[in-house]
């Protein structure tokens, strides 16, 4: 029997009926979103906001209207450089307020988005300016960020970097001591290079945008690059529906009991979990976003207990950071009323301590690059979750389950399977990458993730097929730090695979044989590869051995790795 036809006959798959019986969020999953745009959505928030805040960024605070000011100043400087409608702006920024800017501006002139981690090294960056055709870059003076940003300005295609003052952007007593005692930490915005222009120059006298035409459906809002299956990032191209539709999913299963959200904003917003659910979601909700640049516990908890924060999103690694830190002690948590966990699995003992230590009721979720997210558990309390799944698809989400050995055919019944999702938040494919297409089967995204599905549509991860390694939620892709190591002399053949770490969850170690007659120090090694690889991808240690496992072809084989490793750690010790 073909595939197709059996949609609603086979297991591992949900929902099996339109309008399924057993769904625990408070939305019906047949729920229709009508095309939106995120220039739209950021309108209704404005509208539903009016002057109340936006943004928190160390104690100075944006009112909405003045924030969509702000924005339609930057898309008509946009427009004003020549950029128009499908041309795509980069972002090279951490959580700043003019981040929010510089993103609504964008998509308000017409244009796309381009997400860029500020982890990302000068090759890693160029390599990606290059692909999506960037020519104008939105960075900050910050030291860890500048120099990199001129250097990809050398290297590539790049034809303007807009930097905006970090201390512009902080009241002002904060703003003071962050010339005079933290001046190491900016880096000097060159004067006689025309290529680097100061943000306020570049928004300067621009007046009002041109209006544009924005089809939701088929114009594409944010290109986020993903490594994919093969470690050869890719951009995940989401349209602008893509995006609404996703804010407004998360938004309706939420429980608001009709508060306003105070949204800690620690997760970085060039990541999808942050910028549909730290941004988007709170702007069509009218909330204000706390900002911070970079997670630190001590700072998180102060900001929490200033602001009375009632929302917190983040991943595992920072619930025990918190629960690690010394300040927890003093922190009110009164205000708290939920925080979402996702981008690794969430302990179930860390779930319960940070639960009964605050009072605040975590929710698990599930989402990707490419689909922003599919599936969480129910907000409404602990009675309607089902700890240690993802929870239930969102409004409108398909989920099945392939074969891991041939994806064309359906999982066998009562079999772990691929998961793979269908719904309207899924992405219109990869930038520049035609081959992107055999990521779906059937109209469905594969996942790349081991699942398995109960009767009552909750998700569970039970191991994943990709070779990613999760960093603290970080995705790490061991052929890239692979390709490196390979590209010294020295090196013949390396293996990069995570192992545990108490804190991160896992870290990469690299396995390596040396070239015939070279001589290489493990340590040496391990201190050169992570100078030449992003923060988050630093490897823990290298291992210098005279061979590495092969398969019966002949090609280095991670998975017997993984198995020798295994059987080590379970000896026992004489």
């Amino acid at each position: 029997m073909n595939v197709n036809n059996m949609e609603r006959m086979l297991p591992g798959e949900w929902p099996r009926e339109a309008t399924p019986v057993n769904y625990r969020h408070p939305i019906a999953w047949d729920s229709e979103f009508e095309p939106l745009s995120v220039p739209d959505l950021f309108e209704r928030g404005v509208c539903l906001a009016g002057t109340r805040k936006i943004a928190d960024f160390y104690g100075r605070r944006t009112s909405y209207v003045d924030m969509r000011e702000e924005a339609r100043k930057v898309a008509a400087a946009l427009q004003r450089a020549g950029v128009g409608k499908g041309d795509r702006v980069g972002l090279y920024l951490p959580n700043v307020p003019v981040y929010l800017a510089a993103y609504y501006g964008t998509m308000i002139a017409g244009a796309t988005v381009v997400n860029f981690s500020p982890l990302y090294t000068v090759e890693e960056l160029a390599a990606q300016v290059e692909d999506s055709g960037v020519k104008i870059l939105f960075t900050i003076d910050s030291v860890a960020l500048l120099p990199t940003a001129r250097e990809v300005l050398d290297c590539s295609a790049l034809e303007t970097l807009v930097v905006k003052g970090l201390a512009d952007m902080l009241p002002r007593l904060k703003s003071a001591l962050l010339r005079i005692v933290g001046r190491n930490q900016l880096a000097e915005i060159p004067s006689g290079d025309s290529r680097v222009v100061p943000y306020d120059r570049f928004v300067a006298g621009c007046g009002q945008p041109d209006p544009v035409d924005i089809d939701p459906e088929n114009d594409i809002a944010l290109l986020i690059y993903t490594g994919g299956t093969t470690g050869r990032p890719k951009g995940a191209m989401l349209s602008h529906q893509n995006m609404t539709v996703n804010a407004r999913q998360t938004l309706r299963v939420d429980v608001h009991r009709g508060e306003r959200d105070i949204m800690l904003g620690v997760l970085p917003l060039f990541h999808v979990f942050a910028n549909v659910v730290v941004l988007n979601r709170t702007v069509l909700d009218g909330g204000m976003i706390v900002m911070l640049p970079r997670f630190d516990a001590r700072q998180t908890l102060k900001a929490l207990a200033r602001v009375r924060a009632t929302s917190f999103p983040a991943v595992p690694t920072m619930f025990q950071a918190l629960l690690d830190h010394p300040d927890i002690a003093k922190t009110n948590f009164d205000s708290l009323r939920v925080c979402i966990s996702g981008g690794a699995p969430l302990p179930l003992p860390l779930k319960r301590r940070f639960e009964q230590r605050t009072g605040a009721h975590i929710v698990e979720g599930y989402g990707l690059t490419e689909s922003g997210i599919v599936s969480t558990n129910p907000f409404d309390g602990w009675d309607s979750e089902k700890p240690g799944t993802i929870g239930q698809p969102l409004p409108g989400t398909r989920v099945r389950l392939l074969d891991k050995e041939d994806p064309t055919r359906l999982a066998p019944a009562g079999e772990p399977g691929e998961l793979a999702v269908k719904g309207p938040q899924t992405m219109k494919g990869y930038w520049n990458r035609p081959e992107g297409g055999t990521v779906f089967q059937d109209g469905y995204l594969r996942t790349g993730d081991v699942a398995t599905i109960d009767a009552d549509g909750f998700v569970t991860i039970v191991d994943r097929i990709k070779d990613m390694i999760s960093v603290g939620g970080f995705k790490v892709f061991p052929s890239h730090i692979e390709e490196i190591i390979l590209s010294r002399p020295t090196i013949r053949e390396a293996l990069v695979i995570g192992v545990p770490h108490d804190y991160l969850g896992e870290i990469p170690k690299a396995y390596v044989t040396l070239a015939e007659g070279a001589e290489e120090d493990e340590a040496t090694l391990r201190d050169w590869i992570n100078t030449h690889v992003g923060k988050h991808e630093r490897v823990r240690a290298v291992e210098i051995r005279d061979e590495l496992p092969k398969t019966m072809i002949g090609k280095l084989d991670r998975k017997a790795l993984r198995a020798e490793l295994a059987a080590e750690s379970e000896e026992p010790v004489a």
